[in-house]
């Protein structure tokens, strides 16, 4: 068996979810959670068992949103890290983060408050990731800043 080399990333780190058309989702790793989770609001559901919701992609720009229908891939009791348990809706798609894209289960839930749309748990994290505390974005490649030209007074 070949095993792959190892990517490293950062404690915080931008994903992509292809499946919807989500680019740059700030998602935080959190290796205590066993599960992922994905604020999102306005969760319906639907016929077929199917879920209709909005991902919200930031904090503050509160209209920058993308609407998904998704199948229900499970529900499940979650202890959140408050100690509180609540039944969520579990979703599954396609993550990209680094070289790396592979399904993940993601639960649906509100995280308003928290400063990450995402929470990245164990089971997203298994295999080819090797976290690094000490950084961030180790993988998010930088955005790039439109360059402006000075004005040059000729005379």
């Amino acid at each position: 068996m070949v095993r792959e080399e190892p990517v490293l990333i950062g404690w915080t780190e931008y994903v992509d979810l292809p499946d919807w058309g989500v680019r740059r989702l700030r998602a935080k790793v959190d290796t205590g959670a066993r599960t992922s989770a994905l604020h999102v609001e306005n969760i319906v559901e639907l016929p077929r068992k199917r879920l209709r919701f909005d991902v919200v992609l930031h904090r503050e720009k509160r209209d920058r949103r993308i609407r998904v229908v998704a199948p229900i891939h499970r529900r499940s009791r979650v202890r959140s890290s408050n100690g509180e348990t609540e039944t969520r809706y579990f979703v599954k798609t396609s993550m990209k983060l680094g070289r790396v894209e592979r399904k993940v289960e993601l639960s649906l839930v509100d995280r308003g408050r928290m400063i990450h749309r995402m929470l990245l748990g164990r089971t997203a994290l298994s295999g080819p990731f090797m976290i690094d505390p000490d950084r961030r974005m180790v993988q998010s490649p930088k955005k790039r800043k439109k360059k402006t030209r000075k004005k040059t007074s000729r005379g």
